[in-house]
């Protein structure tokens, strides 16, 4: 059996949602629907923290040191002599290194943000009921809380 609470003050919202939680109902029978993000749901839940942030900095690290091999290998390959300057220059990559560190972590965040939702899955973001400007506590079989 679902059921369904509809609230129109996130006060009221978020004392509901604690009371159920300390009434025993686990987090996981919940799904919650809110208009905008509400501070504090994530800890009544008790929702873990996303993964996502290490697929971020293994990009961003993966970026850096591609940048740096890429211009020292590159530098060393066709040496320009200039000035008596040093061939590998590390001053002068710092720049590439920089561009291709957040380069590799956005695209991979984006990757990895798309494999850990599930997505392309339409399903899964899109809700078969309109709630507008409410916030709404589910609780069943059907409800789901990722």
């Amino acid at each position: 059996m679902k059921q369904e609470y509809i609230f129109e003050d996130q006060h009221q919202f978020l004392e509901k949602l604690e009371h159920l939680v300390k009434g025993g109902i686990e987090p996981a029978q919940m799904q919650v629907i809110t208009p905008y993000p509400v501070h504090g749901v994530e800890e009544i839940l008790q929702i873990k923290a996303s993964p996502l942030r290490f697929f971020t900095l293994l990009g961003a690290l993966c970026g850096l040191i591609f940048g740096f091999l890429f211009t020292i290998f590159t530098a060393l390959d066709w040496p320009l002599i200039g000035g008596g300057k040093p061939i590998v220059s590390l001053p002068a990559f710092v720049i590439v290194a920089f561009e291709l560190t957040i380069l590799f972590g956005g695209v991979i965040s984006f990757v990895a943000f798309l494999f850990l939702s599930g997505l392309p899955s339409v399903r899964n973001i899109i809700s078969t009921a309109e709630y507008g400007n409410k916030f709404v506590i589910q609780i069943g079989n059907e409800a789901k809380n990722d």
